[in-house]
């Protein structure tokens, strides 16, 4: 017999700094009433970049490098359905060699718990080889703790 799996705790919204507000759209639902989960990477990625903006990180993250998604996920704890707004919570969880690993959640209205959170992998690549490169230091020591 298989052991039960653990189900992940659910993100803080007091963890998170960082918010993105987005508005649902009536495309967004299924047939099933509640926002498609192919959506959700949608959120992550415009919650990211809206991150990168805020904190002045977009210009070092471009230039001659790129930065790819290599890598996502997500969990889901609860239904998030049109009408309505969310906001991802975006922090980061680690900083690699070449890559960037971000925290998002999705939380709606004032709640405390996350209704939906995952990870977000970027990987810092040069567009003239395409090879993988060094994170900025810049954006390093914008987030050492």
């Amino acid at each position: 017999m298989t052991p039960p799996v653990d189900r992940p705790t659910q993100a803080l919204r007091k963890d998170f700094e960082f918010f993105e507000v987005i508005t649902l759209r009536y495309a967004d639902n299924d047939g099933y009433g509640h926002v498609n989960n192919a959506h959700y990477y949608s959120f992550f990625d415009t919650a990211v970049e809206g991150y990168l903006r805020a904190k002045g990180m977009r210009d070092v993250l471009s230039g001659q490098i790129s930065t790819p998604v290599v890598a996502s996920s997500c969990r889901y704890f609860e239904e998030v359905a049109f009408p309505g707004t969310i906001a991802v919570g975006v922090k980061i969880d680690r900083i690699g060699r070449s890559s960037i690993t971000y925290l998002v959640a999705v939380f709606v209205n004032d709640e405390e718990l996350a209704r939906a959170q995952g990870t977000f992998t970027t990987v810092a690549t040069s567009k003239e080889t395409g090879g993988p490169v060094d994170v900025p230091l810049v954006f390093r020591k914008a987030h050492e703790n």
